[in-house]
């Protein structure tokens, strides 16, 4: 039975990936949303460190990834799109934009390893250091802002928390800086996966893929969003920074051997 299930699943799939990788993606895409939603960040770079893992190169999980969180991204953003600063938004766009272009160059001659370890560095980084703190940027500075991380996120597969203390809550307020956050996210994923279909990645062949693991993040966010209030504080940090970083390890240590 279990056989004729694979079977069954590996029809969805393009042909590069494995069945039981396909489902592992899937799962995936689950658990790091739930992630996303109970601790605020960590599941876009959770989610690429596991695809990494697969016998893939990083010029298809990179843009295939970029869906996926453009989906996880979109919906927050139509929902609170009156908030949106739009003058900090815009500005940070026409920087992403230069920064996505640039970086799609580059992801597609990138050697895997090379990856992997700056990945793993990165989300040890962002694990274990102080927090930024968000700061008050003049208005000009959004654009190459956008290019910097944008270009950053061609690599590491999401730089929320860069691109977080871009923003400051005191001025902004609660709800236009969850808006514009939201937008900024949305826009960077969005122009990223545009800039990979330019140089050439077919997305249709990934489709049925790339929905499932929507749908599934899409899940995983509702019950984030129920664990959230039932799991100790001191149990969840705990929990969080050892997965994120048993994620990193395996990374570097593939990248090493």
């Amino acid at each position: 039975m279990s056989a004729d299930w694979l079977a069954g699943l590996t029809v969805l799939l393009p042909d590069a990936v494995p069945p039981l990788w396909g489902l592992v993606f899937v799962i995936a895409a689950f658990f790091t949303s739930a992630l996303t939603a109970a601790a605020g960040l960590g599941g876009g770079v959770s989610l690429i460190a596991i695809m990494l893992m697969a016998p893939l190169s990083p010029a298809v999980v990179i843009p295939v990834h970029g869906v996926v969180q453009l989906g996880s991204n979109a919906g927050r953003t139509l929902i609170m799109g009156r908030h949106i600063a739009w003058p900090i938004l815009l500005l940070f766009v026409a920087g992403a934009a230069v920064g996505a272009v640039v970086g799609a160059q580059m992801v597609v001659a990138l050697n895997k390893v090379w990856l992997q370890l700056a990945l793993g560095l990165f989300i040890l980084w962002a694990v274990w250091t102080p927090k930024l703190k968000p700061r008050t940027m003049p208005l000009w500075g959004m654009a190459p802002a956008g290019a910097a991380t944008t270009f950053a996120s061609m690599f590491l597969g999401s730089t929320g928390p860069l691109v977080a203390v871009l923003l400051n809550a005191e001025t902004l307020g609660r709800f236009r800086t969850v808006a514009t956050f939201a937008g900024q996210m949305t826009a960077q994923h969005g122009l990223k996966v545009a800039a990979f279909g330019l140089v050439g990645f077919a997305y249709g062949e990934w489709l049925a893929l790339m929905a499932a693991m929507v749908g599934m993040g899409f899940l995983g966010t509702l019950a984030g969003r129920w664990l959230l209030g039932r799991i100790p504080e001191a149990w969840f940090q705990w929990g969080f920074k050892a997965v994120i970083t048993l994620l990193a390890a395996r990374l570097i240590g593939q990248a090493l051997v």
